[in-house]
């Protein structure tokens, strides 16, 4: 009792200090029934405070919060009387403890202390009440007989074991009206994907979360827990305890914390290394140094990982983050790109589209074991303000692709299902890499009939690169010595170490360049060209890009301006920008036939040459369908070569993309019909 009066006594007078009054009164104003104190302001004004809050923080935060409650019948009497009239309890938290305890060092001996836990939100459960206070009446007579006990278990409920005082029975049933409840939900935390040692799995504990903490979090936010250990019973009469996490207070992580930890030795040298007029190139030599090359490709992932700025217009949000897709042949180095960038970005997730579903990547509603349903975070969730990369791509179910394209263009996963209706942030960079659907990438062919991607998904990226196996003896040559040196010294030292990549890239996230009147009127001029180029050629002549292509060179542009460190674009900034969104357009947008710029091809599937051929044939079937009917094979051969000098086997290719379609059909053998 004189324990509990002295932590009474002491917490009053911190709590009368002039600068927490104006907090109680706040609390009052904004009708908030929880007082969050800064545990160094406790530590310092009393240390033994401080000192036991850690070592009995059940008991000591029960006095605390009764001495809060007190101080606010004083200072907000009305605020007070209006919540407890509905039965709301206040409540004092903390934050900042001096140390935090990684997910992977929480073992069973710390049951009942106080900690403070940072991880990434996986999984969300519905909100339920929970029993804080029950009341129990006899089911057996009718006299009224009542009998209350406080539910303090955090998982099954106390009741009562002596029989009714009338009628000597123990058929005690719950009487909710007079019972109280709180809100609770069930949350899991994962170790951060960045900060997990290369091989390992991923520790997840599971958190309470109870009253007005409750649905204030999503999948995929990253937060900072201070909470007590606690554990259950596995099952009756068993040693063994699962172990559970208490919330006391929680904070959503606003920024990087790696953003946070950068030290001013760490931001001199990322000040100093951005005047090197060469840093860009250092920067692209420092992405994956041991592959040779691949020089557009590797200054494409750096700005990839740079991103640009995000807009919030009034109508649209418009992303900034870039995404990039890569199409090589077996053996190019795709998927150590991908392994590299998910390393060095601050926030990465690493996947494959081989074992990925669609929520596996964006989010799944699961059913709970007390029949509830709870909402997890998928990979692209989970790499929220970072860089998601995908291998793969190609392999991935048809329903399972569709799913992501919300998830990269709007970057948010919309998600309707057992009851659930929620939208998760996935702001995230994409950088998928796929493989031609036979083997080899055929440059005969276009982009979609190389690769197995529907045209929805390609128009969605920003830059497409072509990498291809091409034997050139000067070529393999350097690839050859190249490789055998990295063996030979057993590393490949890059320009800057990855750890420094790293730093530098969050710092560089935090600059917001803005558009010159000069930039903007050269990218005018680019976007007017490239659209100009197709009116020149008439009313039916292939569109060069499109208004998003304009958006991914903006984009680009703010990265290279990032990378040095410049609240402005430049000219120069634009200009490179350009020249990477050309040569990717001139790898993937290329008409095979004509040689033009067809940004359709991404958009449609079908090049512009190929389109007026098709439709060339669907003008002689209708005019034919209209004599006879049904269109005989050899009649619509004869047709297309005497009138438009299209051979039997380009004839016969044209009305296989067109039954593909759905256009046409074969009512019987060797005809056809418009459908």
């Amino acid at each position: 009792m004189t324990e509990q009066k002295s932590v009474e006594e002491r917490f009053t007078t911190f709590i009368e200090q002039e600068e927490h009054l104006l907090n109680l009164s706040e609390c009052g104003v904004k009708a908030n029934r929880r007082l969050i104190l800064d545990f160094s302001e406790l530590y310092t004004f009393d240390e033994d405070l401080a000192i036991q809050l850690l070592g009995d923080p059940d008991l000591v935060f029960k006095i605390l919060s009764d001495v809060f409650t007190s101080k606010l019948r004083i200072y907000a009497p009305e605020f007070v009387s209006g919540m407890t009239s509905i039965n709301k309890n206040f409540y004092v938290s903390v934050r900042n403890l001096p140390v935090d305890t990684p997910l992977s060092n929480v073992v069973g001996d710390q049951i009942g202390t106080m900690m403070q836990i940072d991880g990434i939100v996986t999984k969300a459960s519905d909100a339920h009440p929970r029993c804080t206070y029950a009341v129990f009446k006899c089911a057996a007579c009718n006299t009224g007989e009542r009998m209350s006990i406080p539910q303090d278990d955090p998982i099954y409920m106390k009741r009562p074991q002596t029989p009714c005082g009338n009628c000597k029975k123990t058929k005690w049933e719950l009487d909710k009206k007079k019972s109280r409840f709180i809100p609770e939900q069930w949350l899991t935390i994962q170790e951060k994907p960045e900060e997990l040692p290369p091989g390992n799995i991923p520790k997840q504990f599971r958190v309470q979360v109870l009253d007005d903490l409750v649905n204030t979090i999503n999948p995929g936010d990253r937060m900072k827990l201070v909470g007590i250990m606690d554990a259950v019973q596995e099952k009756s009469n068993s040693l063994s305890f699962t172990p559970f996490f208490r919330t006391i207070n929680m904070e959503r992580a606003i920024k990087d914390d790696t953003v946070l930890s950068l030290t001013n030795e760490d931001i001199e040298m990322i000040k100093e290394l951005s005047r090197d007029p060469w840093i860009e190139l250092k920067l692209q030599k420092s992405i994956c140094p041991s592959l040779y090359g691949l020089e557009n490709i590797k200054q494409a992932i750096l700005y990839l990982l740079f991103g640009g700025v995000v807009k919030e217009l009034e109508d649209v949000r418009v992303r900034g983050d870039i995404h990039v897709l890569l199409v090589g042949d077996p053996g190019t180095g795709k998927s150590q790109l991908l392994v590299f960038t998910q390393s060095v970005a601050p926030r990465g997730i690493l996947t494959t589209g081989r074992l990925s579903t669609a929520v596996g990547l964006t989010a799944a509603v699961v059913k709970e074991k007390d029949g509830g349903f709870a909402l997890e975070a998928g990979a692209m969730v989970l790499a929220d303000k970072g860089v998601c990369c995908i291998d793969e791509i190609d392999k991935m179910r048809e329903e399972d692709r569709g799913a992501i394209h919300p998830a990269m263009e709007q970057q948010v996963v919309p998600v309707a299902k057992g009851g659930i209706i929620a939208t998760l942030n996935s702001r995230t960079a994409l950088l998928a890499a796929a493989n031609p659907t036979l083997g080899r990438y055929n440059s005969y062919q276009t982009i979609t009939q190389n690769i197995n991607l529907p045209v929805t998904l390609l128009s969605r990226f920003d830059l497409i690169f072509v990498i291809k196996d091409i034997p050139n003896l000067e070529v393999d040559a350097e690839i050859a010595t190249h490789i055998l040196k990295n063996y030979q010294k057993g590393t490949s030292k890059p320009d800057i170490s990855p750890v420094n990549v790293r730093k530098y890239i969050n710092y560089a996230k935090t600059i917001t360049p803005k558009l010159t009147d000069e930039v903007i009127d050269r990218a005018r001029k680019f976007y007017v060209k490239m659209r100009g180029a197709s009116i020149e050629g008439g009313e039916g002549a292939a569109i060069a890009i499109t208004a998003r292509q304009l958006e991914s060179v903006i984009r680009l542009s703010e990265a290279r301006a990032r990378i040095f460190l410049r609240d402005e674009i430049t000219v120069e900034d634009m200009e490179a920008a350009i020249n990477l969104m050309t040569k990717s357009l001139e790898q993937v947008g290329i008409d095979i036939e004509t040689g033009q710029i067809d940004i359709d091809i991404l958009y449609t599937g079908k090049p512009k040459s190929l389109r007026d051929k098709l439709q060339r044939l669907l003008n002689i079937l209708s005019e034919m369908e209209q004599v006879s009917g049904s269109v005989r094979d050899d009649d619509l051969y004869e047709a297309l070569q005497k009138g438009h000098g299209i051979s039997m086997a380009e004839a016969g290719r044209l009305i296989g993309v067109l039954m593909r379609d759905g256009t046409i059909y074969s009512p019987r053998p060797g005809y056809y019909k418009r459908t």
